[in-house]
């Protein structure tokens, strides 16, 4: 995701410019020294450290591996780096990596979340009625996705909140909870989410929540700094 989507350096929307300028469709192809396992039943596929992992823009993340360490699963030659090739996602039942079991894609090395406690303030309206308003936030950067606050349950008006059914998995972040919000005879849904058990890097946020913009009056201090200068392409 990171260097080739968004606003990394090779994305559609890159925050930055190179000197001279780079165009076209770029791939970017680098070892990946980690241990990738694909299972199928009770099988392990493939097994290696000898890994290569894809870069291209607009698409998620992908491994290449050396021909002779695949066999029994749908391959296509990676032209980018000869002698390997990718495996469909889909063509086994689970990924792993270093023993994480994978969701999607691959995690990108380059991405990173820091999460900080600030002072920044956070106010959410839902169909009129003020759910939080406070500055005991946490900001969480993430690679090349717009900076969100984070607020603890203590500070949100939680008798406006259920939980829904929704969950959505972040190789980042771990497993989100959705949540939806009731005024009265109304259901906002996944109006909020939070991760009650997140991955070691983003432990800081465990069970706090954010809103989405798009469902809810949210007016959050952030960082304007991107928008002060107007960056070449």
């Amino acid at each position: 995701m990171s260097l080739t989507a968004g606003t990394g350096p090779l994305g559609q929307d890159r925050a930055g410019a190179f000197s001279p300028t780079v165009e076209g469709n770029l791939v970017y192809v680098e070892p990946h020294p980690r241990r990738i396992q694909a299972v199928l039943g009770d099988r392990t596929l493939i097994d290696t450290e000898g890994a290569l992992m894809v870069h291209r823009r607009g698409q998620p993340l992908s491994y290449a591996f050396a021909a002779e360490d695949v066999s029994e699963l749908p391959t296509t030659p990676v032209l980018e780096a000869p002698g390997f090739v990718s495996v469909p996602w889909t063509a086994v039942d689970a990924w792993f990596e270093e023993g994480r079991r994978l969701v999607h894609y691959p995690p990108n090395p380059y991405h990173r979340v820091d999460c900080r406690p600030t002072r920044r303030r956070l106010r959410v309206k839902i169909l009129g009625v003020t759910v939080v308003d406070t500055a005991d936030t946490t900001i969480v950067f993430e690679t090349s996705l717009a900076p969100r606050l984070y607020v603890s349950v203590e500070a949100v008006r939680a008798e406006v909140l259920r939980r829904s059914d929704t969950a959505t998995y972040c190789n980042y972040k771990g497993w989100a909870t959705y949540w939806s919000a009731v005024v009265g005879d109304v259901v906002v849904p996944d109006v909020a989410w939070s991760y009650e058990d997140p991955l070691p890097e983003s432990s800081p946020i465990a069970s706090m929540v954010s809103f989405d913009p798009d469902r809810a009056a949210v007016q959050a201090e952030l960082p304007h700094g991107r928008d002060r200068y107007h960056m070449p392409r």
